[in-house]
């Protein structure tokens, strides 16, 4: 199972393969209360695995936890905010 690490200091939430990053979604802090989401990456030898729902799914929990909303502005997290209704409490309006 693969395991998302959330490095603040470089704004993004990761999954490694050993030393390779296996995916990658970062984002930028608008406030502290705004994060938006530019940029998700699933390096093509993982893909099809579900990773990028797994970085979006660890993002939406962190959001939760810590009152945070969040703007997707790169396409396949934004395609997961559309679709899912279940991440709508934390989508910045």
């Amino acid at each position: 199972m693969p395991v998302v690490e959330h490095d603040l200091a470089h704004k993004r939430f990761l999954i490694r393969d050993q030393d390779a990053i296996a995916a990658e979604m970062t984002y930028v802090t608008s406030s502290p209360e705004l994060y938006i989401i530019d940029h998700t990456l699933v390096d093509p030898a993982y893909r099809g695995q579900g990773l990028g729902d797994k970085l979006v799914d660890a993002m939406v929990v962190y959001a939760r936890e810590n009152g945070i909303k969040i703007l997707p502005l790169c396409p396949f997290a934004k395609g997961r905010f559309e679709h899912y209704s279940e991440y709508w409490d934390v989508l910045h309006k």
